[in-house]
This record gives structure tokens, sequence and C-alpha cells, in this order.
């Protein structure tokens, strides 16, 4: 049986919707801002009430897949539910649609807010030891740049809010950068505050690793280099360097061997609480990905994988000339009982030309339907990403033909030639090797919520010419408009109610 926590939320009775005006019928059993945060408990509750919002439909439990997976060139919807669908495929008409665009922005600034709560009101709670003060505010100001993350990613020019809200509010919205500066902020202090380790009673909590990769991350996305190098050193060669690789691809997963040696930082997930995804006390802790993911007559299937991704793991054979295994557990396709002898969800299937859904996070092996329950734990940063990243920066700060090790410690484990070995050609070529390095990034990570961000990083959202080429193997590109869809609208409600808000360019 893993080792989880399931955190028990405490409501704090205050929600913040993202600038929107709601009624005040707090009952006068309600416990006060002015009555709370007394006590370390009080802290203790308020922090864990942050973790709570990964379980929330805008955010991790739903439809923040539709945002990163299904809108990048990995993924697709064709749903019968047409604005659900059109909202993967740049067809953005009701920019206050919840499920596409207003669930997520209201469910990232209610995390906020909670973050906000905790650094503005722990700071006054007397503790036995200042210590375990530090490690709440420390966790609070990682969960800030972690959803401020998401959101610049997302949205890019969004409100940079710093203190606890009020429905009156308006606040200032900030341009990317300011964003991304208040990010480096944070991660930067959350890390000093940070343990390396937590105890196995606290796994799942951030440690000083996550915030240097969340930091690197960072970096990347503005092209920060040098900095990116030394935060993922600490990962790999430095005071952190604790992770490696698995030997099982797959246990990355499956809710087998979580929070394993690979594992950065992970969502824990569970199946024990099956209620909705308010803030009532059986409010669900689990993931609805899988359901919304799977196959015909399994779940929802309201998204799928691309079939180039396919292709793309058949164009080079492993060391004793047989498929990536990675294939195996990324995809379901129609030659998946031809290739590895697996059926899909152990059943004979009908497959349409051309089809494929993401295999990873689903929970196959039970045989069964997929259900709004999930308990597999959603990896956001694992040791295979960090080595591809780093790679990466080398490869951007003149040092190409050290950053082939890194590559090759992916490759090796699962019995891939070595990336000089397969691609000679490459040599120490800036562009050739950052070409495959894109390819090996999809083979390694596909379906785990990174392609969007990669695709920005690289540039490849901002020319005509890029465009087109992925429209190639992406249709849905086809509507993509440069300038414009390398973000996605505000919600207009907020942008409406709020003038110090101004709609996203092209909208």
């Amino acid at each position: 049986m893993k080792k989880i926590i399931i955190i028990t939320a405490a409501f704090l009775g205050l929600v913040f919707t993202a600038c929107e005006n709601e009624l005040d019928l707090n009952s006068p059993n309600d416990i006060t801002v002015d009555q709370y945060w007394k006590t370390e408990s009080d802290a203790q509750a308020g922090v864990n009430s942050i973790y709570a919002m990964f379980y929330k439909d805008g955010l991790w439990a739903r439809w923040m897949y539709f945002r990163l997976d299904l809108t990048s060139d990995e993924g697709y919807s064709v749903s019968p539910w047409t604005e659900l669908a059109d909202w993967t495929r740049f067809n953005y008409i009701n920019y206050n649609f919840w499920e596409g665009n207003a669930v997520t922005w209201r469910d990232t600034y209610k995390a906020i807010f909670r973050c906000n709560q905790v650094l503005a009101n722990v700071p006054n709670i007397a503790f036995q030891n200042e210590e375990d003060k530090k490690k709440i505010i420390a966790q609070a100001k990682f969960f800030r740049a972690l959803h401020y993350y998401y959101a610049a990613v997302i949205w890019e020019d969004v409100p940079l809010v710093l203190d606890p809200s009020t429905p009156a509010d308006l606040p200032q919205q900030k341009k990317v950068a300011e964003i991304w500066a208040q990010i480096e902020k944070d991660l930067n202090e959350a890390y000093e505050d940070l343990p390396r380790d937590w105890p196995t009673s606290e796994t799942g909590r951030p440690d000083k690793g996550a915030a240097k990769a969340f930091l690197a991350k960072t970096y990347m996305q503005q092209h920060k280099w040098p900095e990116a190098k030394t935060a993922l050193e600490y990962l790999i060669t430095g005071a952190g360097a604790k992770y490696s690789l698995v030997a099982n691809y797959r246990d990355n997963f499956t809710d087998v061997n979580e929070n394993n040696s690979e594992s950065v930082f992970e969502i824990q997930f569970g199946d024990q609480r099956k209620g909705g995804t308010d803030e009532a006390q059986n409010a669900a802790v689990s993931s609805n990905r899988s359901q919304f993911f799977a196959p015909r007559g399994i779940g929802w299937s309201d998204g799928q994988a691309r079939i180039w991704l396919v292709n793309a793991f058949k164009e080079e054979k492993n060391k004793d000339g047989n498929l990536d295994t990675r294939l195996r557990w990324t995809l379901y396709y129609p030659q998946l009982l031809a290739d590895f002898g697996d059926k899909t969800y152990d059943r004979n299937w009908e497959w349409n030309n051309d089809e494929a859904w993401f295999r990873k996070g689903s929970r196959d092996y039970y045989r069964n339907n997929e259900d709004y329950y999930s308990q597999v734990n959603y990896r956001l940063v694992r040791y295979g990403d960090i080595l591809l990243r780093y790679a990466e920066v080398l490869n951007e700060t003149g040092n190409t033909a050290a950053a082939y090790q890194y590559v090759d410690l992916v490759r090796a484990r699962v019995n891939m030639n070595t990336l000089a070995a397969a691609h000679p050609e490459i040599g120490t070529d800036h562009d050739k090797f950052l070409e495959r390095l894109k390819t090996e990034r999809v083979l390694e990570l596909a379906g785990e919520s990174v392609r969007w961000e990669d695709l920005k990083r690289w540039g490849d959202l901002d020319s005509q010419a890029s465009v087109d080429k992925i429209s190639l193997r992406d249709s849905d590109f086809k509507n993509f408009k440069v300038g414009k869809n390398h973000r996605m609208p505000i919600p207009q409600v907020d942008v409406d109610n709020n003038p110090n808000l101004e709609q996203n360019s092209g909208y």
C-alpha cells in the first residue's frame, strides 16, 4: 500500500474568485479571520488548505490537462461537446466558457488567495519552534510561485496579487516579466527554508529540490540559461543530488512505487473520498484525468493523443532491434497488441483510423472502466525531465558536447543506443542538437503536461513558418493565430468588471 498524504483542508470561509463580487451570506457560526490565525494548528490547517486546491476542477483534478496537453500538438479533442473541443483547437468564442477557461482562472486565484492568507497571518503566530513556522511560510511561497507559473504559461499578463483579497479589490494587471520576477523571488525564498528531505509521514510536501526544479523551469521559459544551469545542478551534482531514474519506466505513471527516487514533485491523489470537489468534508481527493482521456466505452473520451506520437516512437529501434518500450506505456493505439502483446483495457478493440489515446496515468491494470476517482499520483516534475532540461541548458550555454551524457542517461534506461551512435549527424551543432532534443523530450515526456511550455520556450509558436510545421502533425494548428493564440484570453467577465484589466491582444 502506497504512503500518501491526503490533506484535510481547512476551509477558511473566504473564497476569492478573481475579482468577482459575491453576495456575503456567511453563517453567524463561521469563524472570522480575526478569530482565526491564533495557533500553530491554525497555521498548519491554513497551509494544508493550499494543497486542497490540487483537487479542484479548474486545476489538477480535471481541466488543467485540457490546457496543457490537448492544446499542444500532442493531443486534441473530438468531443461531441463542441465548445469543449473548440477550446483545444483555438476556436475561442465565449471567453467565459467555464470548463475551458473561467474555472481554471478562478481556482488559480483561489489557490493564490490561500497562499496569501498564510503569508500574511502566520508570521504573527507564536511557535514553539521557529523552524516549523519557516517551513509553513516556505510552502506557501512555493505554491504561490507554482500557481503563478502556470498562470504565466497560460495567460501571461495577469494580476499580481500578493495580499489577501477582498471581493471589492480591483487588482492591477502586470506584464509577464513581472510575474516571472515574483515567481523567482518566491521560489528562492522558499528554497532557503524548505527542508532537503521531509520525514516519511510528510511525503508529498515540496522540498528544496522541488523549489530548484521550478526555478529552473521559470528561468528556462525566460531563456535565462546560466541561472537555469545553476538551479539544475543542485539536483544533479549539488547538495540536492538525491534523485535517480527508476529502473522501470512505467513506475512513473501508476499508483505503484509512487514518490520514488525519480519524483521531484508530485500531486498526491487518492480514491478513498468520493464526494464532489467543493469544500465538504468528503470532498474528493482524486484525479479525473483518466476518466476524460480514456478510450471510447471506458471513459468520457474527450481528449486523445495525436498519431504522430506513435510514429515518432517507431523511427528508432533499441539496442536489441525492438521498439522503444516507452511507446507501450505512453499510448494506446491500433497496433499495441501486435507490437507489445497488450490489449487496451484487456478488450478487443475496433479502432478508427490514425487513433491514439494517452495511457500514462490510466488505471488499465484494473481491467475496468475509469471513473472520477483515480488515485494515481501526478508527477509534475520528475528526474527524467530534469536531465533533459540540463542537456538543453548545456546546449544553450555553448557546451553541446557535454549535453550528450544527460540525454544518454534517459535513453539507456529503456535500452536505446547512445545519442551519438544513433544520430552521428548532430555532432556539436547547436541547432541540430536542439531539434533532436525536442524529439527526445516527446519520447520521454509525452502526455505529462510539459509540451505547451516547451513549444513556447523554443519559439515554435512565434512565427507562421514554425506553426505551419506543427500543423502538418496537428491540424488544429491551422486555426492558430501567431501573436494571439500563444496565450489564452482572460475571462471576459473579469475584464468587464475590473478597469485595471485589459484583454490579451488579439482577443
